[in-house]
């Protein structure tokens, strides 16, 4: 497969995009000459958010360089279509889905899915190590509030998009042999039960220590024994025994086959620079998300809401 020489977050050069004297942002009638189609098929584009574009005061504009990349994808083989790699926050369906995409391309692209949690998945992206971060942190009524602000601590997140994957339950882990003797957060809150608690920059720790703040209590009076990297090794170290609680989404609950006492909802949401936006192994992840298969599955496991799924919920006015 051809590799990209280039850090894919970066716009190129005006150099390396050829004539300097050209345009940096063309009309819709410069780009349906330079793609040689008519004007009409290029309102279309636009119009479905196929080819990188924005209205300003009712007249539509394309960055050149975005579209020579969104050329390329659309090309078979082209140089930006054969992978896409993904870190941040952890999450039951994604996994699935992302193994599903895999099965499907097989060896003509790689989806790589790293859940390293929502602070130190910012910092890859920040990088360049990783195309795309999913993130969660806090209540989703303050995701609009929130997802930027988090975001807003790196310098690069003027280049970056926030898109919505789907809003989720989030709650406690908690084993079921003693689900029924201790079934309310207030009661677990209380016990001397042993706790897995998730590592610092990770959205499920950062919601839980909100709750206990809330609550008026404090991680230092529970009898932590560990921390878990990810939400499946916390629902694993569970199953396992060695501890009896963790917080965490319902999701990870059903997988484990744990009991799940919910705490509130957030919103999951991929942060990404904008040409990914347009990367076709991103938007055909968009597309299974949508999926009736994604649906049922998000059914089976509980606690998903993926009625916006694929919606732009910031970009940069800069």
């Amino acid at each position: 497969m051809a590799k990209d020489p280039t850090p894919l977050h970066r716009d190129p050069a005006p150099e390396a995009t050829g004539d300097s004297t050209k345009p940096r942002f063309l009309s819709v009638r410069q780009v349906a000459e330079y793609l040689q189609v008519n004007e009409k098929k290029i309102y279309s584009l636009a119009s479905e958010g196929k080819i990188p574009g924005t209205k300003i005061t009712g007249k539509w504009l394309f960055p050149r360089e975005l579209v020579d990349q969104w050329l390329l994808e659309s090309s078979h083989g082209g140089v930006l279509i054969d992978r896409l790699m993904l870190a941040g926050s952890d999450d039951a369906l994604l996994h699935r889905v992302l193994g599903n995409l895999a099965l499907e391309v097989q060896a003509r692209a790689l989806f790589s899915y790293t859940p390293t949690g929502t602070r130190l998945g910012l910092s890859l992206l920040a990088s360049g190590r990783a195309d795309a971060c999913s993130i969660h942190w806090g209540p989703a009524e303050e995701s609009h509030l929130r997802h930027p602000a988090l975001i807003s601590g790196f310098a690069q997140h003027h280049q970056w998009v926030l898109v919505r994957g789907f809003r989720r339950e989030q709650g406690l882990l908690v084993s079921p042999a003693i689900a029924e003797k201790t079934p309310t957060v207030d009661a677990l809150l209380a016990s001397n039960y042993p706790w897995v608690l998730r590592q610092d920059g990770a959205g499920s720790q950062r919601f839980f220590q909100e709750m206990l703040a809330h609550q008026g209590a404090s991680s230092d009076d529970l009898n932590v024994i560990g921390r878990a990297n990810s939400e499946r090794d916390a629902a694993t170290t569970i199953a396992m025994g060695a501890a009896d609680i963790a917080p965490g989404a319902r999701s990870a609950a059903t997988e484990a086959g744990l009991v799940f006492v919910p705490i509130g909802w957030e919103a999951f949401d991929f942060a990404l620079y904008r040409g990914i936006y347009f990367r076709t192994l991103f938007q055909r992840l968009l597309d299974e998300l949508k999926t009736p298969a994604t649906h049922d599955m998000a059914r089976a496991l509980g606690g998903y809401d993926l009625s916006e799924v694929g919606k732009l919920v910031w970009a940069s006015q800069g």
